[in-house]
């Protein structure tokens, strides 16, 4: 593998370890049943079918605390409904993205409900948590949804005329931008070439990735699909594979359609401190913002309950300003 720009290749279970700016990537699918009266699922699990996380009438999970860094997530299918100690709540689903920076501090939750009563309700999602600079941990929380009506795809066609689709989630991808980050985040600069991308490809679909700047960090997940050549070497399903940053990546798809989760970008180069749910860069900070969470909660939880969800009926949307400010996508089907 020397002469290959691949560093390594590792299978992937659930969690995806990473390196700077990148902390991990976790992988959520669940087969989830037929929903019950409570947005929960109408029979028990068997053979550890599904999981409830930590909700106990419907998946997800319920208030939890943050800090220090960002959580970046991309819902491939199902629905997320978010409430947290801003006053803020929302519900989005399949393709579309939210990113949330932790900053200073904020307590949070992200509820899976069922939402079908009348046909199954497959659920998958990826959540990236995403180290912040310490200017930027010191910074007031906040988010941003993406909504797939907004995202950009890139489509590129082979010289067979195969096609791929580059959903940009953040950077670049050739002279295509993303959405705009939030301020705060070491995302949001283009120095820092942070591109993450969901890729597809058509059955024996070729792809070529440019490459990105000597320093940065670079991997590619096969998540979904039979078959994937990265750079001359075949890749099983489900395998995480960190690549030299500076080569151009040639992909080339199976006999079936392949999808892959790529995340490129400028490392911070601070030292990590990680504890549980808070990413600072000291043992006295953590030992700090434990403190002041103890103490402070990061702010009231201002909801009746630690596991809220909304309605059944509730289209897809987003609230901003303590829940003063409602924006909604272009379309509002589930």
């Amino acid at each position: 593998m020397h002469d290959l720009p691949i560093l390594s290749i590792v299978p992937v279970e659930f969690r995806l370890d990473l390196k700077d700016p990148f902390l991990f990537t976790a992988h959520h699918i669940d087969h989830f049943p037929t929903a019950n009266a409570d947005l929960g699922p109408q029979t028990a699990a068997k053979n550890k079918e599904f999981n409830m996380y930590y909700g106990e009438t419907v998946p997800g999970f319920p208030e939890h605390p943050h800090t220090g860094f960002e959580t970046i997530t991309l819902v491939e299918q199902g629905v997320v409904d978010h409430f947290d100690s801003l006053g803020n709540g929302g519900r989005y689903a399949a393709g579309d993205v939210q990113w949330l920076s932790t900053g200073n501090g904020i307590e949070h939750c992200e509820m899976f409900p069922l939402l079908h009563e009348n046909k199954e309700n497959p659920f998958e999602l990826f959540q990236i948590w995403f180290n912040s600079s310490p200017e930027q941990k010191r910074k007031d929380p906040a988010y941003k949804m993406m909504w797939r009506e907004q995202i950009p795809h890139v489509f590129s066609t082979d010289h067979a005329g195969r096609k791929s689709d580059i959903r940009v989630i953040s950077g670049y991808f050739n002279d295509t931008a993303a959405i705009n980050r939030p301020e705060h985040s070491w995302a949001a600069a283009d120095q820092n070439k942070v591109n993450i991308y969901l890729i597809t490809l058509e059955p024996y679909a070729e792809l070529t990735i440019p490459a990105t700047t000597a320093s940065a960090t670079r991997f590619a997940y096969f998540y979904q699909g039979k078959q994937l050549n990265i750079a001359g070497h075949e890749i099983e399903f489900k395998h995480l594979v960190e690549l030299k940053p500076a080569e151009a990546i040639h992909l080339q798809a199976g006999g079936m359609e392949a999808r892959v989760l790529w995340l490129e970008g400028e490392p911070i180069g601070e030292p990590v401190a990680m504890r549980g749910p808070f990413v600072l860069n000291s043992n006295q900070e953590l030992n700090d913002a434990f403190k002041r969470y103890r103490e402070t909660q990061f702010g009231e939880w201002p909801w009746q309950s630690p596991a809220p969800v909304f309605k059944r009926e509730q289209p897809r949307f987003a609230s901003y300003e303590g829940g003063q400010r409602e924006e909604y996508p272009e379309t509002d089907d589930l």
